[in-house]
């Protein structure tokens, strides 16, 4: 994957003040998922938001989000309200508005990294798959699914989606177009980059949107990470109407970066 000079979130969706404590930004109908803006993009708009709520650009340590209303394509507001707890660590409340009201919410803990007497451990090694450069390139259609045009996604294993499969889960090697520096922010559309975890057993789309999203960063990008990153999605449950899917993303060295964490409804 050929690499080209990597532009920041802000600017790609205009996110910019517009007084304190507000903010504002616009998606454009390129970054649509299968029924409005993606899921991704608002919840890296609201982790964007909530790092320059506390002025201090903190690392992000956890996001708990809960989309409360159906996105459309165009302009969001946001508010933010930050509450210190201490002198390295915050919690932001940050709130996406359209003009039909509240279409999202989230918790956003940020945190100062300090030494500790605990080593660095992580017990989710990467899985051993092919370089991303030698992994055949998987096309969302883009007429479906616009933002599939925003996404080069290299399957490295398991199944592809709606193939019929009996397994639940899909690996992949994913980098963003145009290239985006990859930070906490940028990892949350990441995070939502492959379809949901029951689509390889399924043969045919339906819609299962998302409700709710957590993610748990584990590095304070002290060392960067680059495109593309290794994602691996797995369905952990589905049954009743209701889906949880559990995603690990980790960079080309094998440093896990995130884990994260969808609630979705099952309206197929």
């Amino acid at each position: 994957m050929k690499q080209l000079t990597d532009r920041p979130l802000a600017e790609e969706f205009a996110l910019d003040a517009t007084g304190p404590g507000a903010w504002q930004a616009r998606v454009d109908r390129t970054w649509r998922g299968w029924t409005g803006p993606h899921g991704g993009v608002i919840a890296a708009l609201l982790v964007a938001v909530a790092r320059r709520a506390t002025g201090e650009e903190l690392p992000l340590r956890a996001v708990d989000l809960r989309f409360l209303g159906r996105p459309v394509d165009g302009a969001f507001v946001f508010s933010a309200t930050a509450r210190p707890l201490g002198r390295g660590t915050a919690i932001v409340d940050v709130i996406a508005r359209q003009e039909s009201g509240e279409v999202a919410a989230a918790s956003i803990t940020l945190g100062r990294t300090a030494p500790s007497s605990v080593p660095d451990r992580a017990e989710r090694p990467a899985p051993e798959v092919a370089a991303a450069d030698a992994c055949a390139t998987f096309r969302l259609p883009p007429e479906i699914v616009p933002v599939g045009a925003h996404f080069d996604i290299r399957p490295a294993a398991g199944p592809l989606p709606l193939t019929g499969a009996a397994q639940a889960w899909m690996c992949a090697w994913i980098a963003l177009s145009p290239p985006m520096i990859i930070d906490a922010a940028t990892l949350a559309i990441l995070a939502d980059a492959l379809p949901p975890g029951i689509f390889p057993t399924l043969s045919a789309p339906i819609a299962v949107p998302t409700v709710a999203f957590s993610m748990h960063l584990h590095t304070d990008f002290t060392a960067p990470a680059g495109q593309p990153v290794l994602v691996r999605a797995a369905n952990t449950g589905t049954g009743g109407g209701w889906s949880v899917d559990d995603v690990d993303i980790w960079d080309a060295t094998g440093r896990l970066l995130v884990s994260a964490r969808q609630t979705r409804r099952v309206l197929g």
